[in-house]
């Protein structure tokens, strides 16, 4: 009798854990002496290191001039490359490590008519300085357009994702959230205070545990990936223990464990 009033009790409380009101779910609701703006932290400034170019990056660069035959030359993708580029569709592959420059190990590239230039380590404004001073000994008197960018920021993200792999944002910058909804977002078990950043430098690479609960990390030089960045997270302890990952898988274990020792008991009396 007792071990089917605790199975009441807690099929009770499964009933009422799984009912959720409208009223939480739903967008752009009609309500009455409400704020919109339910709460604003204080702002927190960038703390964003300018990016150096490194060995093997994938470098778009744009030259443009007042000469057709000089263009034709500078021109990454001609006009049939260009079209098949856009047919291919999004998941034709990536554009930019077809198209553009990749740095070899010692960081240079070769540009038509140009020559070899050395861009690891400088900044995309640095490099493009460089690239307008080599320019400017064919085409003077300012008549010519320099642009150069990374191809996308990639990073590989391992462990508890929901969609790990690597990836590629077409994007100048990308925060580390932008990065985990990237990649599916974390799992519920994953370990969100110490999320492990592998980060590349000139000198070698550095790893970093990220705790991603501390709103301080908005302003921290973490807060946006720079290409090449791996992220992995670790799974929490609940996965050893092979507990629920939500509350009704943890409910019914719960549940059943009780269950079981409640039957146990009865047969033992």
């Amino acid at each position: 009798m007792n071990s089917l009033r605790i199975l009441q009790f807690f099929l009770l409380i499964f009933i009422f854990s799984s009912c959720v009101s409208n009223k939480k779910i739903v967008y752009m609701q009609e309500l009455e002496n409400s704020n919109p703006n339910v709460y604003s932290s204080e702002r927190y400034g960038y703390n964003e290191e300018k990016y150096r170019f490194q060995s093997f990056d994938i470098v778009e660069i744009n030259i443009k001039t007042t000469s057709p035959e000089l263009n034709e030359i500078f021109s990454i993708i001609s006009g049939d490359q260009a079209n098949t580029n856009m047919n291919m569709g999004p998941n034709g592959g990536d554009i930019f490590f077809m198209n553009g420059y990749t740095l070899d190990e010692e960081g240079m590239v070769e540009v038509p008519l140009l020559g070899e230039i050395k861009l690891i380590g400088l900044t995309t404004e640095e490099a493009k300085a460089l690239i307008e001073e080599k320019v400017q000994v064919y085409v003077p008197d300012d008549g010519f357009f320099v642009r150069i960018r990374l191809g996308g920021i990639r990073f590989s993200a391992l462990g508890e994702f929901n969609a790990p792999g690597k990836q590629t944002v077409l994007q100048s910058r990308v925060t580390i959230f932008e990065a985990l909804a990237a990649a599916g977002d974390l799992t519920t078990i994953a370990k969100r205070d110490e999320i492990v950043l592998l980060r590349q430098y000139p000198d070698g690479s550095q790893i970093h545990k990220i705790n991603l609960n501390d709103r301080n990390l908005l302003a921290s030089e973490f807060y946006f990936l720079k290409t090449n960045d791996v992220l992995y997270a670790e799974p929490l302890k609940v996965r050893e223990l092979g507990a629920g990952t939500n509350f009704i898988q943890t409910l019914a274990l719960i549940t059943s464990t009780v269950s079981t020792i409640a039957l146990i008991l009865t047969i033992v009396r």
